[in-house]
């Protein structure tokens, strides 16, 4: 018997960066189990940082 995975949805047009408040083009789920959501020109800002954090980046 498998057990489910938890996925999160697809990034939708209603999705925003909760930075700026544009259109979200990546989410990065924290270690904590958190995630934010960038649109691309906050996500390659904050990238870097994140793996850093070992964030699972997801597009």
């Amino acid at each position: 018997m498998t057990s489910p995975t938890l996925t999160r949805p697809e990034l939708t047009a209603a999705d925003r960066c909760d930075r700026c408040g544009a259109a979200a083009q990546m989410r990065a789920v924290l270690p904590s189990g958190g995630e934010l959501l960038f649109c691309g020109h906050h996500g390659r800002e904050y990238e870097a940082k994140l793996k850093e954090l070992e964030a699972d980046i997801q597009r």
